[in-house]
């Protein structure tokens, strides 16, 4: 079966090339009887007006393929007048054409739209993608605008609690310094105080021997009387402490 088709294929394909030839060239005997003929009843070439002349150059071509080698041959083959005989070379050849076409399209379209299905299909997959992927993005950003409100929250309170923690933290450390200046300068009264006191009794006693000095004036003769007196005393003494024993 598919050396037949194969054959048959290329039978039409040489029909189809054959017909399209004996269309585009025309044959020497039928092209110069018509022309023979187009001349000769044309009365003058020179004075003959532009349409008619182009109606008469249309007339030609036609008549030139309708009595071409190969329209002959297919009416004598097919017992078919000339007319009759040219159209149905134009229906082959069309056919034939057609045909060409259709099996070209047969070869190479379903590659071409498969390719096609494939880069679209390709195409829907990577959109699909990135979809998904800004949806879980603009998720996210839902999510963490949800979450903000709390976190701004969160961080506010946060930071009053660290106010409050670092006034307390200044406050404390105001009052330290506060209680350490009063109790240096506490100290430093107290030893200027004591200091003050050691200098008004020093200056006390020297002001008490200054005037002792003053009140009390001993000369050689007093001193050597007071010092007979307390010899005298002493021998009094040892006297009375002998006669006590005996």
């Amino acid at each position: 079966m598919n050396v037949m088709r194969n054959k048959l294929r290329g039978l039409a394909l040489a029909l189809g090339i054959f017909a399209c030839l004996a269309l585009l060239s025309p044959g020497h005997a039928g092209a110069q009887q018509p022309g023979e003929a187009s001349t000769a009843s044309q009365p003058h070439g020179k004075n003959a007006e532009p349409s008619k002349s182009r109606e008469a150059g249309g007339e030609d071509e036609t008549a030139e393929f309708k009595h071409s080698a190969s329209v002959r041959l297919v009416a004598k083959k097919t017992g078919l007048s000339l007319e009759q005989a040219y159209w149905l070379c134009v229906v082959l050849n069309f056919a034939v054409i057609a045909g060409l076409i259709v099996w070209f399209s047969k070869k190479n379209l379903p590659a071409l739209f498969r390719q096609r299905t494939e880069s679209i299909q390709k195409a829907m997959q990577e959109a699909k993608k990135a979809s998904e992927e800004a949806n879980r993005r603009l998720s996210d950003i839902e999510d963490r605008l949800s979450r903000l409100g709390s976190e701004i929250e969160t961080m506010q309170a946060t930071a009053e609690q660290d106010s409050v923690g670092e006034e307390g933290r200044i406050r404390a450390s105001a009052e330290e310094d506060v209680r350490k200046v009063v109790q240096s300068a506490e100290e430093e009264i107290a030893a200027a105080a004591l200091a003050a006191r050691r200098e008004l009794k020093a200056y006390a006693a020297d002001l008490a021997v200054s005037l002792a000095s003053q009140q009390i004036q001993v000369d050689a003769a007093t001193d050597k009387a007071l010092i007979r007196n307390f010899a005298n005393q002493l021998s009094t003494n040892g006297a009375d402490a002998r006669k006590g024993e005996s």
